[in-house]
C-alpha cells in the first residue's frame, strides 16, 4: 500500500484482498446463461470456489441477474442487442430470454444467495447502470470489488471500466469468468490490463490471498 497526501493508494492485489473493503460481485451466474456457455459447469464450480472463500473471509457478496423486459416494453436498443444475440433480422421475431420468475432467468441453484447477500436485477450490461450497487457499496465502504461469472467480453468488461469511474478498484478473477467468444474475451481481458485500472487475478491465488488472511486474523477472546 502506497500513501501519499494522507491517502491509501493500493497497488497490489494483498492491498485490496480486506474483508472490510472489499465485496464479491457473482454477475449473470444464471441458468438461461451457463447453458449458452461452452464451459459453463466449469465456471460454476470455478465460482463456488470463490464463494465459498469470500464467505468464509466474510466478504460483502452481491449476485446481479440479467433481466429482459416484456416484449410490448423493449425499445429500441433492447431489441437490436435481442436482434443480435438472437441471429434476427427482424425485431418482431425476437423472444425476451429473461423475463423475471422464468426459469432462465434465475441463478444456479448452485449459487443460491444466502439472506444477507445482496442480489440486484439490471438492464444493462455494467452491473452500476440503473442499480442500487455504487450506492450500497460506497455506503458500506468499499474500496474494491472483486468480479466473477458471465461473460468477459460482455458484461464483466464493461462492469469493470465503470467501477474505476467511481474510482472503485476492479479485481477480475479471470479463470473465474465464462465466454461467450474465446478470442473477444482474450481481448477484453488484455484492454483491461493494458488501462491499468483493474487487477487481473485467478481462483487460486485470490482464495489463498483469502485464508491467508483468515490465518493472520486474532482469536477473538471470549
Amino acid at each position: 500500500m502506497k500513501q501519499f497526501n494522507n491517502i491509501e493508494i493500493p497497488i497490489s492485489l494483498p492491498d485490496l484482498c480486506d474483508p472490510g473493503r472489499m465485496a464479491l460481485l457473482v454477475y449473470d451466474m444464471q441458468v438461461g446463461i451457463i447453458r449458452q456457455i461452452k464451459d459453463g459447469s466449469h465456471i460454476v464450480q470455478q465460482v463456488i470456489r470463490v464463494l465459498q472463500a469470500a464467505r468464509t473471509a466474510g466478504i460483502r457478496i452481491v449476485f446481479t441477474r440479467h433481466m429482459s423486459l416484456p416484449k410490448a416494453w423493449m425499445g429500441a436498443m433492447q431489441l437490436r442487442t435481442a436482434m443480435s444475440w438472437q441471429h434476427k433480422d427482424e425485431p418482431a421475431d425476437v423472444s425476451p430470454w429473461f423475463l423475471r420468475d422464468t426459469a432462465g432467468f434465475e441463478i444456479v441453484p448452485e449459487l443460491t444467495p444466502k439472506a444477507d447477500e445482496v442480489v440486484f436485477d439490471k438492464l444493462t450490461m455494467s452491473a452500476f447502470e440503473g442499480t442500487p450497487l455504487a450506492i450500497a457499496l460506497r455506503d458500506v465502504g468499499i474500496m474494491s470489488i472483486a468480479i466473477a461469472g458471465i461473460a468477459m467480453e460482455v458484461g464483466i468488461e464493461p462492469t469493470d471500466r465503470h467501477a474505476a469511474d467511481l474510482g472503485i478498484v476492479p479485481v477480475v478473477i479471470a479463470d473465474a469468468c465464462g465466454v461467450g467468444n474465446q478470442a473477444a474475451a482474450a481481448r477484453s481481458l488484455e484492454s483491461l490490463r493494458f488501462a491499468g485500472d483493474a487487477i487481473i487475478s485467478d481462483v487460486e491465488s485470490f482464495t489463498a490471498l483469502l485464508k491467508r488472511d483468515q490465518i493472520k486474523a486474532p482469536t477473538p477472546v471470549s
